[in-house]
């Protein structure tokens, strides 16, 4: 079994079975099988289900939580940076340093910028 996330994925998106496979160029009962976990899509199909439903391939296949990475090569460093300390927070940590950065949007009026 290959547990997975196309089901959940497709209906999200409002397509059939039978829509998916025919972008994907396979039969309705092939996207049956990807979606019970019978059988794993080749790569190119990984790639494909990736660009229609905008989700990693390690969301889809479970692998990650995160649905999409974050394209860290157009942030700037200091953007690296912030990201990478809020990584290394706990949860309590983070909601305080969320709160934090709201307060200095608040103070500055730049609410609708945050």
């Amino acid at each position: 079994m290959y547990p997975n996330r196309i089901r959940e994925l497709r209906m999200e998106k409002g397509i059939t079975q039978i829509k998916l496979s025919t972008d994907l160029g396979v039969t309705q009962e092939t996207i049956s099988a990807y979606e019970t976990g019978k059988n794993l899509p080749s790569t190119a199909n990984l790639l494909k289900l990736s660009r229609i439903f905008s989700a990693s391939v390690d969301y889809i296949l479970m692998q990650s939580p995160i649905r999409t990475p974050i394209d860290t090569s157009t942030m700037v460093n200091d953007e690296r940076r912030l990201l990478t300390y809020y990584r290394m927070l706990s949860t309590i940590q983070k909601e305080k340093a969320l709160s934090y950065l709201q307060g200095l949007c608040d103070n500055n009026n730049t609410l609708k910028k945050c």
